[in-house]
């Protein structure tokens, strides 16, 4: 070793002698920017989206956090069995699936397959527990979107390693291939603190989808996604996708300028003009949402449980100034929804609300279903007795377009001797709390239960549409299959937002919903019933604007009452 380094200084002297005798000079130095030798780095390729916000609460599957942001994320960062072509068809989506076929009718059976390098971002595979876990919340949650066919489920078995799912019905469901969509990571959030109500609160603590989770901003109103390098399938064209919030003005400013690329928003008339303003270099379309604005006047209430009571509710509405009040002239004004089960949107839709209350108010018909009811009427106020008639009203929050559609409806019963107390819990706390309330021999208890929440009379709320027809009346409308056996004298939690289980609807529900009668044949029959019993007042289907300016290619608006975020994988950012 020690010989080694004595010879190292005797090579080197040697070599600077050699050169020295050399005729040859040296070579010249030539001195260049160091970023020469190493190609430049491409600029990150990025889709600005201007939303109306991005606050917290993105599960798709609570009526509590419905809103477009929810849709786009869930979109974006989600897996799904199935998924709604631009034509509005069902197909497999082979991204996640290798397959999904019906296998038996006698129990009906539906075999899925998932693709084997189908994973989570942090590596856990997606598998048959996430289809369990969906099942499971679907079924006995309330707050949530169409959970009628999942009702109709009696086992899930894993098959393959996880990787195959055995999924057994009580009944048929011609309708399965509406299940499953968006699958929730079970292993983060089955034992997640707080449970399903408030799954995905704030964040996703894994996704599935082309796009991940960068940050999300609610105080700056900005999502920042980015492209998941976790995604097995086709990647993402673009490096990132921002959603920012903004106000009508800004948007289109920032349209203008080319700072967003598209914005998706809920517009009023003067929102709208702002975006015709910009001319013919921004591209708008209408994009009619799977939700209505609903006025529910609840039978589960110990006041509202009278019919006469609720008729005489109904004819005091003067439904048109409530559309009003809630559209203010935007795209939604439009859609003026008169039917209790197909929404205006969809290619079946036909109206069927009857003359009169709740078409058109009318005073007199009010005031003879409160008399009918044991009511008078002194110095302006209806009484029974002693007790005044007061009603207690509950909207989401201040969410719009509910807080305008409440505080009209607060004035016109108010006109018409009603006295209203309204309240806006948080839109978790109304549908997970409030209007599942237990009821006892169909009723609520009239005054705050133990958590304090008090009955809540008459609901403004966003009710599901679009999806299957007989999944929506079944789900809107329908009892839960255990009230028909329960006893009545112990809490059974109400099996929708309305609060209603008629049995002696429940047989023609159950008959469409399981294919033995198709909708439109139920529908001859529950279009009439459910206007007649004054429960659900539908008021519009809610709508956004999308506007679509330069610098993004490949947007499409999306399948009927879908998202055009479906499509994101494929954007680019160039000229329209």
């Amino acid at each position: 070793m020690r010989m080694g380094r004595r010879a190292a200084p005797v090579l080197a002297l040697a070599g600077v002698l050699l050169a020295a005798c050399s005729n040859t000079p040296p070579p010249p130095v030539v001195s260049s920017p160091a970023a020469s030798s190493t190609p430049a780095l491409p600029t990150p390729s990025q889709i600005v989206v201007g939303v109306d916000d991005v606050v917290g609460g993105y599960n798709p599957h609570n009526l509590a956090d419905a809103s477009t942001v929810t849709s786009a994320l869930s979109q974006l960062l989600l897996p799904s069995v199935f998924r709604t072509a631009d034509d509005g068809t069902r197909t497999l989506d082979k991204t996640l699936m290798t397959s999904a076929e019906v296998v038996s009718q006698m129990p009906f059976t539906v075999k899925y397959e998932i693709r084997p390098d189908a994973s989570w971002s942090d590596g856990a595979p997606i598998a048959t527990e996430d289809f369990i876990y969906l099942y499971n919340a679907m079924k006995s949650e309330p707050g949530v979107i169409e959970p009628a066919g999942y009702r109709l489920i009696s086992n899930i078995d894993q098959r393959d390693g996880g990787k195959g799912v055995e999924v057994t019905f009580t009944k048929p469901y011609p309708a399965w291939q509406t299940l499953f969509d968006n699958l929730l990571p079970q292993h983060l959030l089955k034992d997640a603190p707080g449970g399903w109500p408030t799954a995905l609160a704030s964040s996703f603590p894994a996704v599935a989808g082309p796009f991940a989770i960068k940050s999300i901003d609610t105080a700056r109103g900005e999502v920042i996604l980015q492209r998941n390098d976790r995604y097995w399938e086709k990647p993402a064209a673009v490096d990132t996708l921002v959603l920012r919030r903004s106000d009508p003005s800004g948007i289109a400013t920032a349209l203008r300028s080319g700072n967003d690329q598209f914005s998706i928003t809920r517009t009023d008339s003067a929102g709208l003009q702002l975006l015709n303003d910009l001319g013919p270099a921004v591209q708008l379309h209408t994009l009619a949402r799977p939700v209505e604005a609903s006025v529910l006047l609840r039978p589960v209430s110990a006041t509202l449980s009278s019919p006469e009571l609720r008729a005489g509710v109904a004819a005091l509405i003067d439904r048109s100034k409530l559309i009003a009040a809630g559209a203010k002239g935007g795209p939604a004004a439009a859609m003026k929804a008169d039917a209790q089960v197909m929404p205006p949107a969809d290619k079946g839709y036909a109206a069927t609300i009857p003359a009169g209350p709740p078409a058109a108010p009318d005073a007199a018909k009010a005031e003879q279903h409160f008399k009918a009811a044991g009511y008078t009427k002194d110095a302006g106020v209806w009484r029974k007795g002693a007790k005044t008639l007061s009603l207690v009203i509950a909207s989401p929050g201040p969410a719009e377009p509910y807080a305008s559609i409440v505080k009209e409806l607060s004035a016109e019963l108010i006109a018409g001797g009603v006295q209203v107390t309204a309240v806006t819990p948080a839109p978790r706390d109304l549908f997970s709390s409030l209007l599942a309330m237990p009821v006892v021999n169909g009723q609520q208890q009239a005054g705050p239960d133990a958590n304090g929440n008090v009955g809540v009379d008459i609901a403004v709320v966003p009710q599901s549409v679009g999806g299957d027809p007989a999944s929506v009346l079944a789900s809107n409308f329908g009892c839960a299959p255990e009230q028909a056996t329960a006893d009545k004298t112990k809490p059974v939690v109400p099996a929708n937002a309305a609060g209603l289980c008629d049995e002696s609807l429940q047989a023609t529900i159950d008959s469409a919903l399981t294919g033995s009668t198709t909708v439109a044949e139920a529908l001859k029959t529950l279009e009439p019933a459910l206007w007649a019993a004054n429960v659900a007042i539908p008021l519009f289907q809610e709508a956004d604007t999308l506007a679509v300016g330069k610098g993004v290619s490949g947007l499409t608006p999306g399948p009927p009452m879908g998202s055009p975020f479906g499509s994101a994988v494929n954007w680019t950012r160039g000229s329209n």
